[in-house]
């Protein structure tokens, strides 16, 4: 039988894991056909189409009363109903003047859109898993989805144009709480959507000249006004975007490192907890990586830095991905000395930072409120990244955390819907081969980074 240590940082093993919450998305995305104008209209235009609505990155939900209980769900809304809120004919393909078809062998007008609010073709959710591959749009099979940002609209003339029953409600709700509650294929639905229209929201100009951008592709890449057919850039230079591939121009995807710190033994766990967190919240280290980093390398950096610890024995475990507003979660473990001096002072970022026993962490997952975080309190986790992606300049402590009340866990972790509290739960419980809970014998590697 192998040592303790050598069980402790063997590799993580392959594990059968489950989709994380807002993974799995099981769209045909059909990314080929962005650029067909007439493909994608004609798809908006169909009787099965459904858009998924935001308003400053809110999503439209539904709320319903099944057997005598609150449900919510991401409300999809039939496109006819949105026709007077949209814009007119074409959605996709917009030319110069109002109703100006582009042709669709210029390059800087395929799928375009500037006129309206801003559209995303998201793709077809089909009746099997087998993927097709229509070539228009009688051929397809299923519910074609888009995304649609309606923080220009005034709510009420949004609303008024959509059917509900009496047993529904409509509203726009703070979207960290209300898509805990949704279903699998809702939450991997909002995801994408959400990104899509935080990304084309927040990039209004180029990079490159400072011009004014409009979304192509049906909303999958931008381009900026100065290289229209009819722009008008007497005395101007070329914008760099007008030639070859740049990154500023399509979605993107901004990788962080998070991970569980386990010690020598394997039975404790190092958790932290941000200045922003809600009351006696800790979480697993996590952090952006930055240029010229691979994952091991940023996490060794990012846990150096938020706790004065070094690890070793990185491993990868799997990732998630989390719209708030377009993170790819890197879940991994790692091993560390838990004599190593506990700092929070390098960069300032946590309050506090201490190693926990299983027994300890069991027993808060096993607290109905152990993972429970309050719909007020999703707010200071955005504020928490917005913390960690400003250059970790420091900032001001927040109020000291109050003895827990009475029948109140001694602290808390994240839910299952969170890669952290996945990871947490999964050492906790014995769920993860390799890790100090007996070798189980040769099997193939899930990966070391």
């Amino acid at each position: 039988m192998l040592p303790q240590k050598a069980i402790v940082l063997a590799a993580i093993l392959t594990i059968d894991l489950s989709t994380h919450f807002y993974g799995g998305n099981s769209l045909n995305r059909l990314s080929w056909l962005r650029s067909n104008a007439t493909f994608v209209s004609g798809l908006f235009a169909s009787p099965a189409a459904r858009c998924v609505v935001f308003r400053s990155g809110e999503p439209l939900v539904v709320n319903s009363t099944q057997d005598g209980r609150t449900v919510i769900a991401l409300a999809k809304v039939p496109s006819g109903e949105l026709r007077t809120v949209i814009g007119e004919e074409p959605f996709f393909g917009q030319g110069q003047h109002p109703g100006e078809i582009a042709g669709q062998d210029i390059k800087a007008l395929q799928s375009a859109r500037w006129r309206g609010p801003n559209l995303v073709f998201l793709g077809v959710e089909e009746p099997d898993s087998d993927l097709s591959t229509p070539t228009n749009v009688e051929d397809v099979r299923g519910t074609p989805y888009f995304a649609m940002d309606a923080t220009d609209i005034p709510t009420d003339d949004l609303l008024s144009t959509l059917n509900v029953s009496e047993s529904q409600r409509l509203e726009f709700a703070e979207p960290r709480s209300a898509t805990a509650k949704l279903s699998s294929f809702d939450a991997s639905l909002f995801a994408l959507a959400r990104t899509m229209v935080d990304w084309l929201g927040q990039r209004k100009f180029c990079p490159a000249c400072g011009s004014r951008t409009y979304p192509l592709w049906a909303g999958w890449k931008l381009s900026c006004t100065s290289v229209l057919p009819w722009a008008d850039n007497q005395g101007k230079s070329p914008c760099p975007s007008s030639s070859g591939l740049h990154n500023y121009m399509h979605p993107r995807t901004d990788a962080v490192v998070i991970t569980a710190v386990l010690d020598e033994t394997g039975d404790r766990i190092l958790l932290g907890r941000n200045k922003k967190f809600p009351s006696a919240f800790y979480s697993t280290l996590a952090g952006f990586l930055e240029p010229g980093e691979s994952f091991e390398d940023a996490v060794k950096r990012e846990i150096w830095e938020e706790s004065g610890v070094k690890v070793r024995q990185v491993r990868y475990h799997s990732g998630q991905p989390w719209p708030y507003p377009a993170n790819l979660m890197i879940g991994c473990y790692a091993s560390a000395d838990s004599s190593q001096t506990i700092r929070t002072d390098l960069d300032n970022e946590l309050e506090d930072a201490k190693w926990f026993t299983r027994e300890e962490v069991l027993s808060v997952l096993a607290h109905p409120d152990g993972t429970n975080i309050r719909r007020r309190e999703y707010k200071n986790f955005d504020e928490a990244q917005l913390q960690d992606q400003s250059a970790k300049a420091a900032t001001a402590a927040g109020p000291i955390d109050p003895q827990p009340l009475k029948d109140q866990p001694p602290f808390r972790v994240p839910p299952q819907s969170a890669i952290a509290g996945v990871l947490i739960s999964q050492w906790a419980k014995g769920e993860v081969p390799g890790l100090g809970l007996g070798y189980s014998g040769a099997t193939s590697l899930k990966g070391k980074i």
